[in-house]
């Protein structure tokens, strides 16, 4: 899904980059005196796009969107792994304490029939 969201982001930039924008604005006195600005925008994509670009550059795109799933997807299970150390640490621990507590109630109760 990752890897997915990554090439779409990827191929959308790049068919953004290759259209052209003009922008023309124009102004205009009206026979009151008041000025009428009117601003146009037109966009174009070139007739004369090279595919063989593209589809290297899709290709070089699909390439780096893998590298980087399979990156994000390793940085997860050493996250998990990790996590799982800590899970037994804490495991552990509370074991100890608990074992602690216990003998500590057993001295108590001792000390309380002497």
């Amino acid at each position: 899904m990752k890897k997915q969201i990554l090439s779409a982001l990827a191929i959308s930039i790049l068919a953004v980059s290759c259209t052209k924008s003009t922008t023309k604005t124009e102004q205009v006195e009206n026979p009151d005196g008041s000025v009428t600005t009117t601003t146009t925008t037109v966009t174009e994509t070139p007739s004369g796009v090279d595919s063989t670009k593209i589809n290297e550059t899709k290709k070089e795109i699909h390439e780096k969107v893998e590298e980087t799933g399979n990156k994000i997807d390793n940085a997860a299970q050493d996250i998990k792994s990790g996590a799982q150390e800590v899970g037994k640490d804490v495991k552990d621990a509370a074991a100890k304490g608990a074992e602690k507590v216990e003998t500590g109630a057993k001295k108590l109760k001792e000390d309380l029939k002497k």
